[in-house]
């Protein structure tokens, strides 16, 4: 397999890739029922699962005559190591503020 064209967050980045990943969280759906769950053109909705696929977000597989889209979650373990330091520092910054207004509740009594 080649070097990847597209990252996970290119594949977040658009909202209708999100709803399509969110519509095919819990099942595999065909590519015919995802794209008819969208007013946009089939095209377009292909164009979105060829992303998500070269984000690897989804896997494509043929049953019988139909393209299945299933989702490979593990890739959003990349969002998450990212975002985990900014969840590390708000944490740290409400923390200090609960300590804050603690004491300033106490200085009040």
């Amino acid at each position: 397999m080649g070097a990847l064209k597209r990252d996970v967050f290119q594949g977040l980045a658009d909202p209708t890739r999100r709803e399509i990943l969110t519509l095919i969280v819990h099942e595999p759906m065909s590519l015919n029922s995802i794209a008819e769950k969208f007013e946009i053109s089939r095209p377009a909705v292909s164009q979105h699962i060829k992303i998500l696929e070269e984000c690897q977000l989804i896997d494509i597989t043929q049953k019988g005559r139909q393209r299945f889209c299933e989702p490979k979650l593990d890739k959003l373990n990349e969002v998450a190591e990212w975002i985990a330091p900014f969840k590390e520092m708000w944490e740290s910054r409400f923390n200090q503020l609960d300590n804050l207004l603690e004491e300033l509740k106490t200085k009040s009594k």
